[in-house]
């Protein structure tokens, strides 16, 4: 198989790091170019990646490669991973898709856009037909393409499974989501130890919207959004790594728990059938232990370390039609940097490389 080359925007970040680290021996991709702002440009990356987030060290082989411009003149690439903020991506991403790259991106800017799949492969990848309606309304050689935020990724995974079978009537999640979702510099110690931050800028609309679009059905070309009701509450937490969400679920049709867990047990949608090299055999793992999940011990569960979901604490809400569970998922891999590298996995198994 022909290895693909890509780029990665944003390389020196909290997820740019991961997604140097889950390509840099990628058997299906060949990073050629790492990008980043001008006040890292032109250093080697081991000089720019100064503060160095991950446990294992900087890739050898991208030590002393060069970090470029966040530009298409520089940076282009067939496949461009963007670990962009919001507000710099808006503009850089769309000029990289001008130039006829499929660009993967992480940031929150085209997500909600009618036009643009916002995709977690287990989950919606027939949205990926949008990527046609896109070139074709934007006159793009390019595409560009989404998925969800992090904190969203790992209650999409569990509902998918529970609204095919019981039909989603009402969801109400509360996050204790991990200081590394903040990003680099970070929440500062003197806020966040010994305390809950009840507060995280835009993530509770973010929750509320991504999830329905995700989960939301194609309909002449475009993504009806799922019609249940979701409500959220989003908390910052002094854990490093690892969201842990508690959810209440009303559902349409009467829900037993020994059939969630089994409908959960059983999920394993389209990564695994096509062979995807960073899909986890099983993307939800259910604990029968009533004191998990943990973010110390789940979050880097699975076969592929940090991509599956864990749930635990599954039982039966005030009627028969409702119930409760708590959920944990690593923010930094599955809800960020692992989703974009199964999101190209996916885009180079349909041909759209």
């Amino acid at each position: 198989m022909k290895k693909i080359d890509v780029s990665i925007l944003g390389c020196t970040g909290t997820v740019g790091q991961r997604l140097v680290e889950m390509l840099s021996n990628h058997p299906w991709f060949n990073i050629v170019s790492i990008a980043a702002s001008e006040r890292s440009s032109g250093k080697t990356y081991k000089d720019a990646a100064v503060n160095w987030y991950l446990p294992e060290d900087i890739p050898e082989d991208l030590r002393d490669m060069t970090v470029v411009n966040t530009d298409p003149g520089e940076a282009a690439a067939p496949l461009v991973i963007s670990a962009l903020p919001s507000d710099i991506a808006k503009e850089t991403e769309r000029k990289f898709a001008e130039a006829g790259c499929v660009v993967e991106s992480k940031a929150s800017a085209y997500r909600l856009e009618k036009d643009v799949p916002l995709i977690i492969p287990e989950v919606n990848p027939d949205h990926i037909q949008l990527v046609d309606v896109q070139r074709e309304n934007r006159n793009w050689d390019g595409c560009i393409v989404t998925d969800p935020n992090c904190t969203a990724m790992g209650l999409i995974m569990v509902l998918k499974p529970i609204h095919d079978r019981f039909k989603l009537d009402m969801v109400y999640v509360s996050t204790m989501q991990a200081i590394s979702g903040a990003g680099l510099p970070g929440v500062p110690g003197l806020l966040i130890t010994d305390n809950i931050i009840p507060y995280i800028k835009d993530e509770e609309q973010k929750v509320i919207n991504e999830t329905r679009k995700v989960l939301g059905k194609m309909e002449n070309k475009q993504v009806k959004f799922a019609d249940f009701k979701i409500a959220a509450s989003c908390n910052r937490v002094p854990v490093v790594e690892g969201h842990t969400e508690t959810v209440f679920i009303k559902t349409k049709e009467p829900v037993n728990v020994e059939e969630v867990k089994k409908v959960l047990n059983e999920f394993q949608g389209e990564p695994v059938k096509l062979g995807l090299p960073t899909a986890p055999k099983k993307p939800i793992i259910v604990r029968d232990e009533i004191d998990r999940p943990q973010p110390r011990l789940d979050r880097m569960a699975g076969t592929a370390p940090g991509m599956s979901v864990t749930v635990g604490r599954i039982r039966p809400g005030f009627d028969e039609n409702s119930l409760l569970l708590t959920l944990i998922s690593h923010n930094t891999i599955r809800g960020a940097a692992g989703n974009a590298v199964l999101n190209a996995e996916l885009l180079y198994a349909k041909n759209l490389l």
